[in-house]
């Protein structure tokens, strides 16, 4: 096989070809992380940089480096030179014995990668080990990006660290362990809630660090990218005094910040008792009574839900309906005259109805307490600074399913410093509503299929996910790429 390379580090750009031995040196400096993508000039396929001889071995800064010499950097700045100096020895001088540095901050070490991820808006910061490494990455706008490649010796320090903030037990490192801790930035005057979950793998336990900011002033529905008609739909129902309002999708589309800003919405025009039970809590809300469920089963979701009807709640919101008990505590909560919040695991928002019947709730009993349905997705917001305009082609009209739209103007990614050269800047809501009115009351009765909910929202004329995908992509909220790629499920 031909010894030239290229390779990609998630910019959007193609680097090389160069020979393996340059992409070990960049590899050995930090600039070329193991997840990043490589592929021979004799291949189209492209593989994981780890599982390229010569490429998995490879160590954050070589044993030894001379004084004065610079290590080689990979053509872009935008790789960076990361954790310098770690594992690194120095020489005095001509014949003398190297020094080892100091040891590493740890305590610092993990304040600055909690301050990367804060800075950058991470949702989530994992701390991977590797055969020889430790990854440390972080989740922006669903993407994952590595921040720091560290010595493998460091993993254990950094790993109890995060144990001991989140008080979880540093001697236990065959179970898989849960905790949370909040985390304060002097200079933003900002804290942040995190919760942190550990998993035993066989290079080393695992950390995820959720990143849960406590002030949940943004967490209102006219800031999730509702349209005029979807949130003036969405307040009708949430304004009623009994029902049950479900929201639909995958998971990581969103649909626990909507219930969470639909209860501060409820609270700030409809004064009530809320109540929650939750698995976990991900925000605090001041005025609602707030339940987690306990990992060690001490606290468990249906018990929770039984003693909630006996604590005078105007609202409930369930995190998640998961099994048949769980539905029918809510279905009977909604019937003896209570607000009902939760989520549920369909792609539209036709599929509730069905969804329900298949978990052994009754046609009858959906048609009296399902009030509004759902549909969610998340796609990546255009950074408005940098966005470029150009023209919707013959054929990306008809993959949209509207072959009029040709020669529409639509937006593609540009780069800035706002969105540090991303092209993206924050996630935009795409929904989906079913109201549940007199007609589709008889049909589900009925018992109707999901086909035929579809064809009855064609005939209302009902905005469909596809609809409210194509009109934020012609607003220039996101790109083409991004619509297509939610109008797959």
């Amino acid at each position: 096989m031909n010894d030239q390379w290229f390779f990609e580090i998630g910019d959007g750009n193609t680097y090389g070809p160069y020979p393996l031995e340059k992409l070990q040196k960049w590899a050995e400096a930090g600039n070329l992380m193991p997840t990043h993508r490589v592929r021979n000039v004799d291949s189209s396929e492209w593989v994981i940089a780890a599982y390229v001889p010569g490429l998995e071995l490879t160590t954050v800064i070589p044993d030894s480096v001379e004084q004065g010499e610079k290590t080689e950097q990979a053509p872009s700045n935008s790789l960076g030179t990361l954790v310098r100096g770690l594992g690194r020895k120095h020489k005095e001088g001509n014949g003398k014995k190297s020094v080892p540095t100091d040891p590493p901050d740890i305590v610092a070490m993990c304040n600055e990668m909690l301050k990367i991820a804060f800075l950058r808006g991470a949702s989530d910061l994992h701390i991977d080990p590797e055969r020889n490494v430790t990854l440390v990455q972080i989740r922006v706008d669903g993407e994952l990006e590595t921040i720091r490649k560290l010595p493998k010796n460091l993993h254990n320090p950094v790993v109890s660290r995060c144990k001991v903030l989140s008080n979880m037990d540093i001697a236990e490192r065959r179970l898989p362990q849960d905790g949370r801790f909040v985390h304060s930035f002097d200079e933003e005057k900002r804290k942040v809630s995190i919760r942190a979950a550990c998993l035993p793998t066989t290079h080393g336990e695992r950390m995820t660090l959720r990143l849960l900011a406590l002030e949940t002033e943004e967490l209102t529905l006219n800031r999730l990218g509702m349209s005029r008609r979807t949130y003036d739909t969405f307040v009708k129902y949430a304004s009623q005094q009994q029902g049950m309002i479900l929201m639909t999708g995958p998971t990581g589309s969103g649909k626990s910040t909507t219930l969470y800003a639909a209860l501060r919405h409820r609270l700030a025009n409809y004064p009530g008792r809320i109540i929650t039970v939750e698995d976990p809590v991900e925000f605090d809300i001041v005025g609602v009574a707030q339940a987690e469920v306990d990992t060690a089963d001490k606290v468990q979701f249906t018990t929770v839900l039984r003693n909630i009807l006996r604590s005078d709640p105007d609202v409930i919101m369930i995190g998640e309906i998961r099994d048949f008990e769980s539905v029918d505590i809510a279905i009977k909560a909604a019937l003896t005259g209570h607000l009902v919040f939760s989520s549920l695991h369909t792609n539209s928002a036709a599929g509730v109805v069905t969804r329900l019947i298949d978990m052994g709730v009754k046609s009858y009993q959906v048609a009296a307490t399902l009030r509004l349905c759902v549909a969610q997705r998340l796609v990546k917001r255009l950074c408005s600074q940098c966005r470029k305009p150009r023209n919707l082609t013959a054929v990306e009209a008809a993959n949209l399913g509207n072959p009029t739209l040709e020669g529409s103007i639509i937006y593609e990614p540009g780069r800035c410093e706002r969105c540090n050269e991303r092209g993206f800047h924050g996630r935009v809501g795409i929904f989906e509503m079913l109201p549940v009115d007199d007609e589709l009351i008889r049909r589900i009765v009925a018992n109707c299929d999901e086909s035929q909910i579809v064809d009855y929202m064609r005939e209302c004329k009902m905005p469909r996910l596809r609809d409210d995908a194509v009109d934020k992509l012609l607003a220039g909220a996101t790109s083409l790429d991004e619509i297509l790629g939610i109008l797959i499920w």
